[in-house]
């Protein structure tokens, strides 16, 4: 089989595999195709490739990344969030959580640095970060800053305060369980500068 041959029996296979991913319900983006001779003898001798002849020097490979849900946060604990909406989101993410650490397959070994190891302690981070995100979101009830929870706003659509509650510095203790953390807050007190409502008009 020539290269051209190959390139094109490759291709058409990921094309296939696209479609796939995306009617499943994945968003896929892609990474490194080509790869030059110099850039493979640095992943060689760095440990990212165990061999001087991958098939990325052939156009034969590509790393592809597939995402599932990415919207969850964007819609639920983005710039306007609503009690209702974090409230699915902290249902809907601990499914996911679960279904991510089930199906994992992480490949390689751990004789060498393993980038897809790596790859995925990031994406647990980030599932993490996430539900800590809508859970301070939902136990802070009112608006103020960046937190925008459209339960709380003045007639004119400003952000509402609750100062007589939400006055503090919080913290999320980790337990273990990123559904079950431990909320410390410090209550603030101003002695020079005073508390006070900003307009946005």
């Amino acid at each position: 089989m020539s290269l051209n041959t190959e390139q094109a029996a490759f291709l058409l296979d990921m094309c296939k595999l696209i479609q796939y991913a995306t009617d499943q319900g994945f968003v896929v983006t892609g990474g490194e195709l080509a790869r030059t001779p110099e850039q493979q003898a640095i992943y060689f001798k760095t440990g990212r490739s165990k061999t001087m002849n991958s098939i990325h020097l052939k156009r034969c490979a590509i790393d592809l990344n597939f995402f599932r849900d990415g919207k969850i946060i964007w819609d639920k604990c983005g710039m306007e969030r609503t009690k209702e909406g974090l409230q699915e989101a902290l249902t809907d993410l601990p499914a996911l959580y679960n279904e991510f650490q089930t199906d994992l397959r992480v490949t390689g070994t751990g004789e060498t640095t393993n980038q897809t190891l790596e790859k995925a302690g990031r994406v647990d981070d980030f599932f993490q970060l996430g539900m800590a995100m809508c859970q301070d979101a939902l136990t802070r009830e009112e608006s103020c800053g960046a937190h925008f929870r459209s339960e709380y706003q003045t007639e004119e659509g400003e952000a509402l305060r609750n100062d007589d509650k939400f006055c503090h510095v919080a913290a999320w203790e980790w337990t273990n369980d990123p559904m079950k953390p431990t909320r410390h807050a410090e209550e603030l007190v101003f002695e020079t500068a005073h508390l006070a409502t900003r307009s946005y008009k």
